[in-house]
């Protein structure tokens, strides 16, 4: 157990984005927030409900997590998160990725918190929306406060903010005006008022009446009629680039991120903040997941990963690990990824016990489970078994089971969960996304006599040889045939005895799968023929 000083200590020396963050609180607040009087320094995170919740709100939740707790390793101060949802905002389009269509579109302008579910299990589509969000978040034991802008709104906790929007009015316009196009100046407005019989969210032009009051006056896109309203207590929501300034004072906020698109947004937030007296939090643009074709995820298009498609095939803690790694890169975020993250997040957790807290600190797995990491025991790859299934062909759990137990004796489905975890998720990967496309092509000649020496090698080893015994005499068996590079060599055994253009260590996947049985594999290439 490493004592709370020499923590802090390598903490404020490690050089991993998350302290890098971190340092600029340091900095925002020299003698510590809670000193000041101003109570715990508060991380922020910002969702729309108006789609699916996609990966990149889990991501954006999980980086704040892990600079969060940088900060408190740093300091031991105390913090909060909040996870807030914009459910007022108007539903402006209907995602192509529901049910409902029809009845959607009948609901459009309405806010979010009022638009049916149209998977009728919640009272509204940003419940619906908010409800799944919170799963996975609770799933991973976030800490955090949920705050939904509906109840923000009504309960009058952003009533101030709202008063001083209208104390600032021609500020804030001074502001966004001249970021904006000719017709869309003719129609802004910073604040949107909530129709009073229609319920719609309004993109009208507004005129402060009485800021104390907060009354504003606006014309009746339905009868053209001047009507005077109040813009407290929910009868209003801010445009979001004002709202998420509007925000920002009202709790507080000391950090929030928000991806590289947004950078435009992220400065016409700060200059309203600042018009409103306030500094507007510190953060970092993070690089956008792009899909398979390249291009942005969109929870409008539906074309990323949603959450619980990765946890189909993965444990959520690879998901985390992913997200940990470059976050100012583009990356795929796509199915092909996932064992490769797996296997690299395993990889990772099994160096984290011995190494010295300075490259534990620096372990992408200290960040994916917030300072508190895991002891597990995993003595087989999530590609092993992923390979061991499209062999076996069997989604017989207890067969494959066997086959593992032969490798490794010592564990079972009750000694190591996990294992039992990642086969089942194997299984679920080789179904849907490798079973289609494998393809064992035969040898050409000088393949043909290298898988007949192999054999010939298999032949002489013990039945008991270890692991590195077989991938040795792989290793010769491709050197005698003259494979330069070798790589060549070991995408010929997985292109023939596969059907893979990759695949594991062979000595590996040979002491797994069996001596017999892999044998069966190079006779059955060798008589193959195209």
């Amino acid at each position: 157990m490493i004592d709370t000083e020499t923590l802090r200590t390598a903490a404020l020396a490690s050089k991993a984005w998350p302290y890098d963050e971190a340092r600029k609180l340091l900095k925002r607040w020299p003698d510590g927030k809670e000193s000041s009087g101003q109570g715990a320094m508060l991380f922020q995170t910002g969702y729309g409900p108006s789609g699916l919740p996609h990966i990149g709100t889990f991501t954006e939740v999980a980086r704040t997590s892990m600079v969060r707790n940088a900060y408190k390793e740093m300091t031991g101060a105390e913090t909060r998160l909040v996870a807030f949802s914009d459910d007022m905002d108007g539903l402006r389009k209907v995602p192509d990725n529901l049910p409902e269509q029809e009845m959607l579109r009948a609901h459009l302008d309405l806010p979010l918190s009022v638009v049916p579910d149209p998977f009728g299990t919640h009272p509204s589509f940003a419940a619906h929306n908010n409800a799944r969000l919170r799963a996975f978040l609770d799933q991973f034991g976030f800490d955090y406060e949920f705050i939904a802008a509906s109840d923000a709104y009504a309960d009058g906790r952003f009533d101030e903010a709202l008063k001083s929007i209208l104390r600032h009015y021609d500020a804030i316009m001074g502001v966004m005006l001249p970021t904006l196009g000719g017709e869309r100046r003719k129609t802004y407005s910073p604040i949107f008022p909530i129709h009073p019989e229609t319920g719609k969210v309004l993109q009208v032009p507004i005129e402060v009446v009485d800021t104390d009051a907060g009354l504003i006056a606006y014309a009746d896109p339905e009868t053209g009629a001047r009507r005077e309203q109040s813009v407290l207590g929910g009868q209003a929501k801010c445009q979001w680039k004002v709202d998420w300034a509007m925000r920002w004072v009202a709790f507080g906020v000391d950090y929030e991120m928000a991806g590289k698109d947004l950078i435009d947004s992220v400065v016409q937030s700060g200059k309203i903040a600042r018009v409103l007296g306030a500094k507007p939090p510190e953060g970092f643009n993070y690089e956008m997941f792009l899909d398979e074709a390249g291009a942005k995820i969109s929870k409008s298009k539906g074309n990323g990963l949603t959450i619980e498609q990765w946890l189909t095939y993965a444990p959520i803690e690879s998901l985390a690990f992913y997200i940990y790694r470059e976050p100012r890169k583009a990356r795929a975020l796509s199915f092909s990824v996932i064992p490769r993250a797996v296997d690299e997040y395993y990889q990772f957790l099994a160096s984290y016990p011995t190494q010295p807290i300075e490259q534990q600190l620096g372990n992408p797995v200290h960040h994916v489970h917030l300072g508190a990491v895991p002891t597990v025991d995993m003595p087989l790859t999530f590609g092993l078994l992923l390979n061991l299934v499209s062999v076996a062909m069997t989604e017989d759990k207890a067969l494959l089971w066997r086959y593992v137990q032969r490798y490794a004796p010592q564990v079972s489905p009750e000694t190591h969960p996990a294992i039992d975890q990642l086969l089942g998720y194997a299984i679920a990967y080789f179904r849907d996304f490798v079973a289609a496309t494998l393809h064992k092509r035969a040898p050409d000649a000088r393949e043909h006599a290298a898988l007949a020496d192999l054999d010939a090698r298999f032949a002489a080893l013990p039945a008991d040889a270890s692991a590195e015994d077989i991938q040795n005499e792989v290793y010769e068996a491709g050197k005698a045939a003259g494979f330069d590079p070798l790589r060549d060599w070991f995408m010929a055994l997985y292109e023939t005895l596969l059907g893979s253009s990759q695949g594991p260590r062979m000595g590996s996947f040979a002491a797994l799968y069996g001596f017999a049985e892999t044998r069966v594999l190079i006779a059955e290439a060798l008589a193959r023929t195209e």
